[in-house]
């Protein structure tokens, strides 16, 4: 497993505050062993790492590839919430913003919102490009992705014949029921399958993820293992040894005894954006019930240092923040000096420093800051590095996390009922037949 280290020096906490929950965490951990409680018919996600097929991992892979062969420049992943959030923070956690030439095909996401500018801006993006399309939806019903769906099937098959374009349509949805499964056999589309015991949320590790990532050019295999090594670590009941259970215990303590009701998640790395915005989906949907639950909220730093920096100093104390690092970059550089006479920036005295050393530089100077001037309380997370193996373990970090803080808070974290009010609404406006 890649190593993950957890620091509660400036969170305002003592170990011993934590620890006193030891009992708890493994009463909640062996309910969850014996798929007992709550939204039990939802754990599918638990021992995913290990029990995904190898067969399955393979026809992925050799799925990626042909497309590859095809010269297939463009994938158009079709989905929303969980069908596309954790896709596009693996993507960008591994490979960066700007990969060049290590990424074997272009991705773009569409069906993550209803906007017709968005939509036709994507549209024409791909017209004159060679694509294939992965739609992602359990039922094939939810509105945002089944619209996408229709205007990108439709350009693909005006482009090379309906039955041409059956060999670049992949479904990943429900093994045997729902609009999407009939659809895809029919039409004779590859099809994928969203385990029945996995929310959207947390199928990241399913072939939600795992095609895009395959064709993309990821190592499929890595992520899993990464995965697999730190799901028997943060599967364990004893607290004392368990980093993910700690996290859960930390911020449940922040939450309801010292009454902090946001957690902003932070982190240093741009390339993190969307891992953030996966990890504000996950704790959103699992905790927000019962008018319970942090309110998630993310920022990168430095950038929004220069934006939120002075109200999380010297506002109202509402929040508390995990900071996300990185040990190893991907890449770095280091400044350089210049003749003093051409030192017209001052910034010789940075000479010789590495551009990520100036970045943890800034971490501490913000982090005591925050947390010794603002009175803001800090969890400090370090993860290894950019690796496929560090995402698979930091996945699995957060995924175990949010069921002991759901269970702690006393709710279903696997459900989200709250979700569908505004759907109701919105297909009676719309006069949707039932």
């Amino acid at each position: 497993m890649k190593e993950i280290k957890i620091n509660f020096n400036k969170a305002n906490l003592d170990l011993k505050e934590i620890f006193a929950y030891a009992d708890k965490v493994k009463e909640i951990n062996e309910k969850m062993e014996k798929f007992e409680g709550e939204g039990s018919a939802f754990l599918g996600w638990k021992d995913l790492p290990n029990n995904i097929n190898p067969k399955d991992v393979q026809r992925i892979e050799d799925c990626a590839k042909k497309l590859h062969n095809d010269g297939v420049e463009v994938l158009v992943v079709i989905g929303i919430g969980g069908s596309y959030l954790g896709v596009r923070a693996g993507i960008d956690f591994v490979f960066g913003e700007y990969p060049g030439s290590e990424k074997k095909m272009e991705i773009i996401y569409v069906g993550e919102s209803i906007s017709s500018t968005s939509l036709v801006e994507k549209l024409k993006y791909v017209e004159n490009k060679k694509f294939a399309i992965n739609v992602i939806s359990k039922s094939g019903t939810t509105l945002e992705p089944a619209i996408a769906f229709r205007l990108f099937k439709k350009m693909l098959e005006d482009k090379i014949g309906k039955n041409n374009a059956k060999d670049y349509i992949f479904a990943t949805t429900d093994a045997s029921k729902g609009l999407l499964i009939k659809l895809a056999e029919k039409e004779g589309y590859e099809r994928f399958v969203i385990p029945d015991d996995v929310g959207g949320r947390f199928s990241v590790l399913t072939p939600v993820g795992l095609f895009p990532f395959a064709c993309v050019g990821l190592n499929i295999k890595k992520i899993i293992s990464g995965a697999k090594s730190a799901n028997d670590i943060f599967g364990s009941s004893d607290l004392v040894s368990n980093l993910a259970y700690q996290y859960a215990v930390a911020r449940y303590i922040l939450h309801t005894k010292k009454k902090y009701p946001v957690e902003m998640i932070v982190s240093y790395e741009t390339c993190h954006r969307f891992f953030l915005e996966w990890w504000k989906q996950l704790f959103a949907e699992s905790e927000g019930k019962n008018e319970k639950g942090l309110l998630p909220h993310s920022a990168i730093f430095t950038t929004d240092l220069h934006s939120l920096g002075q109200f999380i100093q010297e506002g109202s104390k509402v929040l508390f923040e995990t900071i996300l690092t990185i040990k190893k970059p991907k890449y770095d550089l280091k400044m350089f000096e210049l003749p003093q006479e051409e030192n017209n920036d001052n910034l010789n005295y940075l000479a010789e420093k590495s551009i990520h050393e100036i970045n943890n530089i800034a971490f501490d100077a913000t982090i005591d800051a925050h947390s010794l001037v603002g009175r803001v309380p800090n969890i400090h997370i370090s993860i290894e590095d950019y690796s496929e193996e560090s995402f698979g373990t930091i996945v699995m970090f957060f995924e175990r996390a949010v069921a002991i803080s759901g269970y702690l808070l006393r709710i279903n974290p696997f459900n989200q009922p709250g979700v569908e009010v505004y759907k109701t609404n919105m297909f009676k406006t719309l006069k949707k037949p039932i």
